[in-house]
């Protein structure tokens, strides 16, 4: 868990301000009327109730399932002694019955969304002193996890902080692409830079005006994973982009892809994380197993491509392109595919490598039908798929 540190004299107004900014470290999504509210709901109560004071600042600030699993960690981690009850608050829950049909590795990669997706974070005073509190020694931290190629994380600790980055990525893609505005003769929005390049032509007079409005058909995304015997060390963290790609747009459809087609959209936006592991878990047979992927691209196009796929559309592969079907499969498949008007972007974990060539007979024979050919190694590579989105 991520603390903040304040010092020993605050008034109230600044150390709500800075619980807010302990929440939004944290992923919980708390701004100003949070503050606000939260000031004005500790007036109403006895704020000398630790228990009322907990109950009504939940009840302002966490939001969604996840929120309201990780607010009393968060709770304690900031007013009471700075996150070191973390340790007793995982021990009690070490004897809680687990699911009876998930299975360990399905188990493993909803790990980070049991626990709202924060990941846990040591407690040394030591090292916060020396930063002076501000942070800068977990945005290194942060920048290291983003950089290190996702083979290299290992330890439960960086897997699932890897896992939250990877859901705030996907969140962000999704987030930024939906808020953007195009010029438009009729909007709801004055677009100011264009104004001010016609006034210049009247005298500085602001004479048209011009606007800007939201797109009224914005790119879907359809994601494909690859979850195979040769992917199994990407799969965790790739999950947790499927996971937050779908939670960010109804509209997001994911699949994963092994032995067999399995659509897991409906899983993921599951608010009961043990239902959404049970579920996922009867989907688990052939994971980190055998591929085919010519074979999984023809049961998408015969089954969901009509009612998913249009001119709109974003079809994101993450593969590494390994295949035990006819290479010409694959190529055909993709070519059916891309008669649909669609855009196919294929992410290859093996491309961030030194020296990789796509010498697969599968990945050469999709590399004339793909839109866009990327590295997805490592958690930047996939935030750099960003701009790309945005200009399809």
């Amino acid at each position: 868990m991520r603390t903040t540190r304040f010092p020993d004299r605050q008034t109230m107004s600044e150390r709500m301000a800075g619980f807010m900014a302990h929440l939004r470290l944290n992923g919980l999504d708390a701004g100003m009327p949070e503050n606000e509210t939260a000031l004005a709901a500790l007036g109403a109560i006895d704020a000398t109730d630790r228990n009322e004071v907990r109950l009504a600042l939940k009840s302002v600030c966490a939001h969604g399932s996840e929120g309201f699993r990780a607010f009393d960690d968060l709770f304690d981690g900031y007013w009471l002694n700075h996150g070191r009850r973390r340790e007793r608050a995982v021990h009690r829950h070490d004897g809680e019955r687990r699911p009876p049909r998930a299975t360990s590795k399905i188990r493993e990669m909803m790990q980070g969304r049991t626990g709202g997706g924060i990941p846990d974070m040591p407690d040394n005073d030591s090292e916060g002193e020396s930063e002076g509190g501000s942070g800068r020694l977990l945005a290194s931290r942060i920048e290291a996890v983003r950089r290190a190629d996702l083979r290299g994380l290992t330890t439960p600790e960086e897997l699932a902080e890897a896992e939250a980055v990877a859901r705030q990525i996907a969140r962000s893609l999704r987030d930024r692409r939906s808020r953007r505005r195009r010029a438009a003769r009729r909007g709801a929005l004055l677009d100011l830079r264009r104004i001010a390049r016609r006034s210049v032509a009247h005298g500085g007079d602001p004479v048209e005006l011009l606007r800007r409005r939201r797109p009224d058909r914005p790119v879907n995304i359809v994601a494909i994973c690859d979850v195979s015997g040769s992917m199994t060390v990407y799969a965790r963290v790739f999950l947790a982009f499927l996971q937050g790609l779908v939670s960010a747009d109804s509209r997001t459809d994911a699949f994963l892809l092994h032995t067999r087609l399995v659509r897991i959209s409906d899983a993921l936006r599951d608010n009961d994380t043990l239902r959404a592991v049970e579920r996922l878990s009867l989907m688990a047979n052939g994971f980190g197993g055998g591929t085919r992927i010519g074979a999984n691209l023809k049961a998408f196009n015969d089954q969901y491509a009509r009612g998913m796929v249009t001119g709109r559309t974003v079809v994101v592969i993450l593969s590494d392109g390994y295949d035990t079907d006819p290479p010409e499969l694959i190529g055909g498949e993709l070519a059916r595919l891309k008669r649909r008007g669609c855009k196919i972007v294929w992410l290859n974990p093996l491309k961030g490598w030194n020296g990789y060539e796509p010498v697969a007979r599968g990945m050469a024979a999709a590399l004339p039908h793909l839109d866009l050919f990327a590295a997805a190694n490592t958690l930047d590579s996939l935030a750099a798929l960003r701009p790309h989105l945005q200009g399809m």
